[in-house]
């Protein structure tokens, strides 16, 4: 397996002008609306399609030149330049800390409107869950308290694996995906 290669949000913004970054965002487009690296452009890690990217660039004539990604901590885009390496490209680098480094290193970003993250969707939906199966449990039928249990049993392995259904469930609903287009985000 090759190596991820991480940059410094310091050391992208010296290179960008220097002159043009290929940056992009692999959060969902509810998250890249909020607040966003001033010259990234959105492309969700649940449809990322490397080869298409890479072809983009090859007519850009950029083929050559770096790809950068960038997600809100380092975790999803680290995911999404492992992508790129499996289908044969090699020459991507993560942003390491990702836009919230950037956002406290003070370097530019675009704000747009604040919406409920997916992380706090999860944590509301997963309690709702919970409470809702306690409750149909203590007064409907013992079974509900099943659903208490399964939502349990997902959070602990979204915790262990680090991938959470219940949060790319969430990430497809309409409420999540206002943004299908990069260029057409209304912040």
């Amino acid at each position: 397996m090759t190596r991820i290669i991480g940059v410094s949000a310091e050391r992208l913004m010296e290179l960008n002008g220097q002159g043009h970054v290929d940056l992009i965002d692999v959060r969902t487009p509810v998250e890249f609306r909020e607040v966003r690296a001033a010259n990234a452009r959105n492309l969700p890690l649940d449809s990322l399609d490397p080869h298409a990217v890479m072809k983009e660039k090859e007519q850009n004539g950029t083929a050559n030149d770096p790809l950068y990604v960038i997600c809100r901590s380092g975790n999803r885009s680290a995911k999404a330049c492992q992508q790129f390496m499996d289908a044969g490209y090699t020459n991507v680098v993560n942003v390491d800390g990702g836009t919230r480094t950037w956002d406290e290193s003070g370097l530019p970003v675009v704000r747009g409107t604040k919406t409920v993250s997916l992380e706090r969707q999860v944590r509301i939906a997963a309690g709702l869950l919970v409470l809702l199966g306690t409750v149909l449990g203590l007064f409907v039928n013992p079974y509900f308290i099943g659903l208490s249990a399964f939502v349990g049993a997902g959070l602990m392995f979204a915790g262990i694996t680090d991938t959470c259904g219940m949060g790319m469930m969430l990430a497809k609903m309409p409420w999540n995906r206002r943004c299908q287009e990069a260029t057409s985000c209304n912040i």
